[in-house]
């Protein structure tokens, strides 16, 4: 318990995080990590505005989630190998900002990602 009263804000963000994927269907899936990226990618660029140095946390994260998207892809969509260079090139561009972070290079993926949700809408 004592881990959770350190960081109330995350906690309540991951009981909701959890929420939404309990009651989403395969398809909410997606755009739900979409979104979850978008807030991580948000949370750095805010790091770096604050000069916090390199936003680790939430560029790993965002990693994470566009690692998981690129194993997701369903074999049989019709986009399968272009969704998932899509989504590899997008963790291998949050991946190298990790240490050394490029503003330009994160907004640029967060508006990839925005632009995505747009159509997908």
């Amino acid at each position: 318990m004592h881990l959770l009263a350190r960081n109330p804000a995350a906690t309540y963000r991951r009981v909701e995080l959890d929420a939404r994927i309990e009651a989403s269907g395969s398809a909410d899936l997606t755009r739900i990590c979409l979104e979850e990226a978008l807030a991580a990618l948000g949370q750095a660029l805010i790091g770096l505005d604050r000069g916090l140095g390199a936003p680790r946390e939430p560029l790993g994260r965002a990693q994470s989630i566009m690692v998981w998207l690129t194993q997701s892809v369903a074999p049989d969509h019709p986009l399968h190998s272009s969704l998932k260079q899509f989504y590899g090139g997008l963790a291998g561009q949050i991946g190298a900002n990790i240490l050394h972070p490029d503003r330009t290079v994160i907004e640029r993926v967060l508006n990839d990602i925005s632009d995505l949700l747009d159509a997908a809408r």
